[in-house]
């Protein structure tokens, strides 16, 4: 069997190659892809190589690199010790953009029948920013500021008006992220960048801050605007992972007002000797589809660009010339 896939090639070089798919092992299953969600500030970095040399950016990216890993699809056939999938099903795969992938089943999550594809195709940013909100734990009536309105600081607004904050304020300087923001739960959208947002934030905070601040914009130069944003014992919350962590600089308010600062990553969910250590990746999916099914989050609408992936190269010349006008960008595997 052959598949269609998507490969960068070198920097900012992307092709895609009909390859072959390869024997199916015990513990894999082959999934054909319906929908696949480009991470654009993860393959935005690696396609462009925007990282530093030392960095675990640059031991990742070797060419020919795979990017992605948010497929939705359905089942083609089972590995003999599979018992947990069947044939046909529709599953969410953290795997590549690709036609057809070959997924250890421990990658791969049940999706419900009321969860249409584009609204699943969100389950990994989701369990990603599910790390960072458990991380900080919140209090019930916080204010938040959220830097950052592209995909992951959208995810941010919804969990953090679930969760009971008193505020939500969003900074972005793209018009249609902040309005989109408020669409879905921000209370107050600021059109304009964090340096220049700074005095309407302590004038809604009568002068305090924000009690939880996060940083969702993978750009270096933002946590140094940040951190005057968090009250007096605040705390700022990293969730934006960047390619030029050098870049980064602290200010006095770091030791000056006792602030805390928190990171979450795809790759640590929380600990075994945490209070919430049930909160696995297939735990956080699927609270992600709970909301989702019975309408406490929406995603579908958070689609911006839909691309088929022959156009692979006009939607990663996009992310590089015009990010800050892109909220989802899909790959759709079906048309």
């Amino acid at each position: 069997m052959q598949s269609l896939n998507i490969v960068f090639t070198g920097q900012k070089q992307v092709e895609t190659r009909t390859e072959p798919v390869g024997d199916l092992a015990p513990n894999e299953v082959l999934v054909q892809s319906h929908k696949s969600l480009i991470s654009t500030g993860t393959e935005g970095i690696c396609f462009a190589r925007l990282f530093e040399t030392g960095t675990h950016w640059d031991s990742w990216v070797k060419y020919p690199f795979s990017p992605g890993y948010l497929q939705i699809g359905h089942v083609v056939a089972v590995g003999s010790e599979v018992p947990d999938f069947h044939e046909g099903e529709r599953v969410a795969a953290r795997s590549f953009h690709r036609q057809y992938n070959r997924v250890p089943s421990l990658r791969l999550h049940h999706i419900p029948d009321a969860v249409h594809d584009e609204e699943a195709s969100w389950f990994g940013l989701a369990s990603i920013v599910q790390n960072g909100v458990r991380k900080v734990e919140h209090a019930l009536g916080d204010t938040v500021v959220i830097v950052g309105a592209g995909p992951l600081g959208q995810l941010v607004t919804q969990y953090t008006r679930l969760l009971g904050a008193r505020e939500i304020i969003v900074i972005d300087p793209g018009a249609k992220r902040v309005e989109t923001a408020c669409g879905h739960g921000a209370t107050i959208g600021l059109n304009t960048t964090v340096e220049l947002a700074a005095r309407q934030v302590m004038d809604i905070t009568d002068g305090n801050g924000a009690d939880v601040v996060y940083d969702v914009t993978g750009n270096a130069a933002v946590l140094e605007s940040a951190l005057p944003l968090v009250r007096r014992l605040g705390k700022l919350m990293v969730l934006g992972d960047t390619g030029t962590p050098s870049k980064q600089h602290m200010t006095k308010d770091l030791v000056t007002r006792g602030l805390r600062i928190y990171s979450a990553h795809d790759t640590n969910p929380p600990p075994a000797t945490s209070d919430y250590a049930m909160w696995s990746h297939k735990e956080m999916v699927k609270l992600f589809f709970k909301y989702v099914e019975r309408r406490d989050m929406r995603t579908a609408d958070l689609i911006s660009h839909r691309f088929r992936p022959e156009k692979a190269k006009e939607a990663y010349r996009l992310l590089q010339e015009d990010r800050s006008n892109t909220l989802g960008v899909l790959f759709d595997w079906t048309i």
